[in-house]
């Protein structure tokens, strides 16, 4: 799991041998009324609307398919003493059961032992870790599954997929945003600032007549106040969003929507933190835990499955042109499911974008080659959505545009919205997927042969800007609940969580060229699972 910003972190060198190794520190339908959130808003002013006795089940299910280990609480007065200290901890490379020899197929398994700063052994789990497998020689990589015993202990267990000589990497999330190197404690902050601090990060929306203009900021939930506020929820998905009504203009005349800005009031904790920073030695990287069984790995730089599909290989562009001959590609999403469609455009000759002369953040986008009959679009998903100052009606929720597909056995669908979410409360980001799934639904049954594939979220770089709403664990948390809602439906998943962590390139949002041609090759896979040409 993991922790995207601000943080510590440790790689921990060792050769696959017997043995162990002290850890190494190198570190558009809207609702126009006026209203007035109710008093009660104030202990915690972030509510949802009620679901149904169905869907709050769901709901539950989802939360407990998801749950972290419990953490333990922040101590008072702050102090590292305390929290896990990589340069401390330990790993060991655990025996091969039958001889010495390891053989591909083999699961090798690391013991992890936390340390504290004062070199006591921890005594309590829920740190933050990665373990990865890799060989930049071979261009071979994969992700191991972490096991929390939650006593301060960890196991690391990799499929052994490759022939040659592979290196261990261990790298613990210390989530800098946080606590400094205390990935528990940290969990026990951000998840307290999603609940008390879910509009840490702002909107505003520009409100306009003929006399003037009035800008007032927006967001899933509003703090209370004596302003009224102007209830922007989409009349068919539920979607809540509301604006602070302007002095003598309409809710009707809101035109716009762009990224406000982030809270800079820090606590004491965050302040701890970010006076800490300087202390840091080494590189700073994303981390993770992974799932319960990998879904791949690298090898020769190519990702090979391990769900028994075969992932096509689209080396050329008359290949990838022959895969999509005929078809229609609807994207929907943040800049990662953008960065798709900008891979398309610039690796097809004969695909040319129009220009609509709408803002490339938000969209549409599209692209055509007349001659064999492709036809691919984007289009970002709806609020909330950091961008630049857009028109507001060009906010469209997914949910909405899949149910103005036609679909069919010519027509694919991808998406992929996590990147916007990780600062709302997780139920928040969980509504959103089951109203897009009751659209997949939809779509699906009035036109079985669509094809509909998901893109996850990923591990990203490090930013000390971005370490309390963007951490590595708030997007592990929400893979997992994507993976819950959407399981057992027709639809397939692109794992670029995984994708990212397995790869030997340094994390990224945007993940570099040769992990999106890997996706790519994914997603073509869906399409065309028997080559074509």
């Amino acid at each position: 799991t993991q922790s995207d910003r601000l943080r510590q972190q440790s790689l921990l060198f060792l050769k696959l041998d017997n043995g162990s190794s002290k850890a190494k520190n190198t570190q558009n339908s809207i609702i126009s009324a006026t209203v007035t959130q109710p008093a009660d808003m104030y202990s915690n002013f972030c509510k949802l609307k009620p679901l149904s006795p169905e869907e709050a089940l769901e709901e539950h299910l989802v939360l407990e398919s998801i749950a972290w280990p419990k953490t333990p609480p922040l101590p008072s007065p702050l102090s590292l003493n305390n929290t896990s200290d990589p340069a401390h901890s330990t790993f060991t490379i655990l025996p091969r059961k039958r001889g010495e020899q390891w053989y591909i197929g083999d699961k090798l398994e690391v013991m992890i032992k936390m340390y504290d700063f004062q070199g006591y052994p921890k005594k309590s789990g829920g740190d933050v870790l990665l373990a990865r497998l890799h060989n930049l020689t071979l261009g071979a990589g994969a992700a191991g599954h972490i096991t929390d015993y939650l006593n301060g202990t960890y196991s690391a267990v990799f499929s052994l997929l490759w022939e040659g000589s592979a290196q261990v990497q261990v790298m613990l999330t210390l989530i800098l945003n946080v606590i400094l190197v205390h990935p528990s404690e940290a969990v026990t902050e951000l998840r307290r600032m999603n609940k008390e601090e879910p509009d840490r990060i702002f909107f505003k929306s520009q409100f306009r007549s003929s006399l003037f203009t009035r800008t007032t900021t927006c967001n899933v939930c509003l703090r209370p106040t004596e302003q009224p506020v102007c209830n922007y929820t989409d009349l068919h998905t539920g979607e809540p969003w509301f604006c602070y009504k302007p002095t003598n203009l309409s809710c009707n005349a809101r035109i716009s929507n762009y990224n406000g800005g982030y809270k800079k009031n820090l606590t004491t904790m965050e302040k701890l933190f970010q006076r800490l920073i300087s202390h840091v030695e080494g590189q700073i990287v994303s981390s993770s835990s992974g799932g319960s069984k990998p879904s791949g790995y690298y090898y020769q730089g190519v990702w090979r499955a391990l769900d028994g599909s075969t992932v096509q290989q689209f080396n050329t562009s008359s290949a990838i042109t022959q895969c999509l001959k005929g078809k229609v590609v609807h994207m929907y999403g943040d800049s990662t499911m953008r960065q798709w469609f900008e891979y398309l455009n610039a690796s097809l000759p004969d695909l040319k974008e129009f220009n609509l002369h709408s803002p490339k953040s938000i969209g549409p986008l599209m692209a055509l080659d007349y001659a064999n009959n492709i036809f691919v679009t984007h289009r970002a998903h709806g609020p909330p959505l950091r961008t630049v100052n857009v028109p507001s009606m060009e906010l469209h929720y997914i949910a909405n545009e899949l149910d103005n597909v036609v679909g069919g056995s010519n027509t694919v669908v991808v998406f992929g919205i996590w990147a916007h979410f990780d600062n709302f409360p997780i139920e928040f980001y969980i509504r959103r997927l089951m109203s897009i799934r009751r659209a997949v639904v939809r779509l699906l049954s009035r036109a079985p042969g669509t094809v509909v594939v998901i893109r996850t979220g990923n591990p990203k770089s490090f930013t000390p800007s971005g370490a309390f709403v963007n951490s590595d664990w708030y997007t592990f948390q929400r893979l997992k609940a994507l993976r819950a809602v959407f399981k057992g439906f027709n639809v397939h998943l692109v794992d670029a969580w995984e994708m990212v962590l397995a790869h030997h390139l340094p994390h990224n949002m945007h993940p570099q060229p040769p992990i999106i041609k890997n996706m790519i090759n994914v997603l073509l896979s869906y399409i065309c699972p028997q080559k074509v040409g």
